[in-house]
């Protein structure tokens, strides 16, 4: 117990302690926390000021952050406004339409630290240099000396221009626009520009393809004065074949480079560039026409060559001239009607040159062949040259009107429509032939003497049938039965009238006369026969060294002159023996001055 109560009192005396020492701390705590207070109330206003000062720095260091940052964008800026005023290289592209692509950004999403207004003014700007540098580029490629050649040679965009032009005509097309931003403050003024620009595209590039062109223009134009009409004709359709090429090659070419790709623009640049082309077609086509008016009869071909050579193209033009560019204007049309006209006036003109052949022409002519026969050959076979437009021209002309009312028309005789143009073109061809023979028969009876009008007409009539009835001639396709009747039957009626001017009245001469009756009087008669007889063969021998009788036609000639031995050596012969066996002379030499083998030869010396 004593051992447990001294534990006791020993665990008192130590909680006494503790209690103690517990006062004095909590004493002491309760000093410090009056000292903590006074502390804190001592201190905050400094640490009030503190802080203010502090956020007054932090103030202060962002706002000098801010002013770089800011003079930091304003070097920048000025950079590049400087750069999208200096304007593009074409070699530092890229860098250009990048600062422009920045600035379209920053108006777009408004984050640019200036004026929207002057954002926009600088792209405008922008734009305008650029566009710049586009027509640049585009008058490089269409400028300079083309070739002079006889030949037209295509001219295509030069190849490196072409690869500059294409990536900035791609960042052009892709500038705002009313139609894709009619937010952007500079869309109008960039529409505007590039408008501009490619009008100027437009004009540039066909004034090049004229430059090209005109210089073939103008030597088709010339040669149709000296060269053979179907030819002049022929050189025209390929001249305009050539002028078709340039359209369809600019039209390709304008898809790919013009700025505003849209239809409406494309199609509004498309006619300007057509319009010095157009242009200088029209002067071309008025200069032949002129030329074809002036004098139809010589320049016939031409028109017919030329109406035959610009019809082949008139589909293609349709396509690449009028519907590409939504026109109603049809230059080439308009052309082909005038040509036209001009053709089916040359039908009656010819036939009516024809006629007036034979007018007024008295007097002796020769006995050569007529100009108008040769014409008429060459014009028949030049036909066929240019059948189509010929044939498509009579069908138009109607059967029969190329006589102007000179011929009659069967009431119930077929119309002739399409399909038809064939029988046309034999009938305009009989024309021919018939008006052909009947002018020469005209001038062959106007001669004052019968027998070198005879021989006039037989060369005339054998040239025709000879060069239109050769089986090798082209035109013996394009002959009617009557047309071969008709040259026939012409030839056979200027053989007989031949024979009956120069050759009849030989045998008139040796004819019995029974008038004379008795010995001495036949005697006399068949004395005055002979004489007769020889004194004619020897006008007709002077005549044919004169008149040659189908001098540049040796194997008709040759039958000619078999058939006139036939007709008079045999009747000679007749004569000759019958007067020899009456011995109506005792020197028979004395008038019968050549045998008929002598007669014979003389004769086929006349050929």
């Amino acid at each position: 117990m004593d051992d447990e109560t001294a534990e006791i009192e020993l665990l008192e005396q130590n909680l006494n302690k503790t209690r103690q020492i517990s006062q004095r701390m909590t004493s002491i705590l309760t000093s410090f926390d009056g000292r903590l207070v006074k502390l804190e109330k001592s201190i905050l206003p400094l640490y009030t000021s503190t802080q203010i000062l502090t956020k007054r720095g932090n103030n202060i260091e962002s706002a000098l952050q801010k002013i770089d940052e800011v003079a930091s964008n304003q070097e920048g800026i000025a950079a590049e406004e400087a750069l999208i005023l200096r304007g593009p290289q074409a070699e530092q592209l890229q860098i250009y339409t990048d600062a422009l692509e920045r600035l379209n950004a920053g108006i777009a999403f408004n984050s640019l630290d200036r004026d929207s207004r002057d954002s926009a003014r600088l792209v405008e700007t922008g734009a305008k240099k650029l566009t710049q540098l586009f027509t640049k580029l585009v008058a490089g490629g269409s400028s300079g000396t083309p070739p002079a050649g006889s030949e037209f040679e295509m001219i295509p965009f030069p190849r490196d221009l072409l690869a500059t032009l294409q990536p900035l005509v791609a960042f052009l097309r892709t500038l705002p626009l009313p139609s894709t931003h009619p937010s952007h403050p500079a869309a109008n003024g960039i529409l505007s520009t590039l408008k501009d620009a490619q009008r100027g595209y437009a004009d540039m590039r066909g004034n090049w393809g004229r430059k090209c062109l005109e210089i073939h223009g103008r030597r088709v134009v010339e040669r149709a004065e000296t060269i053979d009409g179907v030819a002049a004709g022929r050189e025209l359709g390929r001249w305009m074949n050539n002028m078709l090429d340039v359209v369809e090659e600019e039209y390709g070419l304008l898809t790919q480079l013009a700025p505003l790709p849209g239809q409406a623009a494309l199609s509004s640049a498309y006619i300007s560039l057509l319009t010095p082309l157009i242009t200088l077609l029209n002067t071309t086509l008025s200069s032949l026409s002129a030329l074809i008016k002036r004098s139809l009869h010589k320049y016939t071909f031409h028109a017919l060559s030329a109406f035959s050579s610009l019809s082949t193209v008139q589909s293609r033009w349709d396509d690449l001239v009028t519907r590409r560019s939504e026109r109603k204007e049809n230059e080439l049309k308009d052309a082909l009607v005038s040509l036209r006209g001009v053709c089916l006036r040359s039908f009656p003109e010819f036939l009516a040159d024809i006629k007036m052949a034979a007018v007024g022409k008295g007097g002796e002519l020769g006995v050569g062949l007529a100009d108008f026969t040769l014409s008429t050959i060459r014009y028949l076979e030049q036909l066929l040259e240019v059948r189509d437009a010929v044939e498509s021209a009579l069908l138009t002309l109607g059967d029969g009107n190329w006589k102007m009312g000179d011929g009659v028309r069967v009431a119930n005789a077929p119309k002739l429509g399409p399909g038809s143009e064939h029988i046309l073109l034999e009938h305009y061809i009989y024309d021919v032939v018939n008006t052909v023979i009947q002018s020469l028969t005209t001038l062959s009876r106007m001669q004052k003497r019968p027998a070198f009008g005879s021989v006039f007409l037989l060369n005339n009539v054998t040239y025709l049938q000879t060069n239109l009835l050769n089986p090798r001639s082209p035109l013996i396709d394009v002959l009617s039965r009557p047309t071969k009747d008709q040259l026939n039957s012409a030839f056979r009626t200027a053989k007989a009238g031949y024979f009956d001017s120069n050759f009849s009245p030989l045998m008139q001469a040796l004819a019995d006369d029974n008038a004379k009756a008795g010995s001495s009087g036949a005697k006399a008669a068949a004395k005055e026969k002979f004489t007769r007889f020889f004194d004619l063969l020897d006008e007709t021998k002077e005549r044919h060294k004169i008149a040659r009788v189908l001098e540049d036609d040796p194997d008709n000639r040759d039958l000619l002159a078999d058939e006139v031995v036939r007709l008079v050596v045999p009747s000679l012969q007749r004569f000759v023996q019958k007067q020899k066996e009456k011995e109506f002379s005792k020197n028979p030499a004395k008038y019968i001055k050549l045998s008929p083998e002598e007669v014979e030869v003389q004769i086929r010396s006349f050929f």
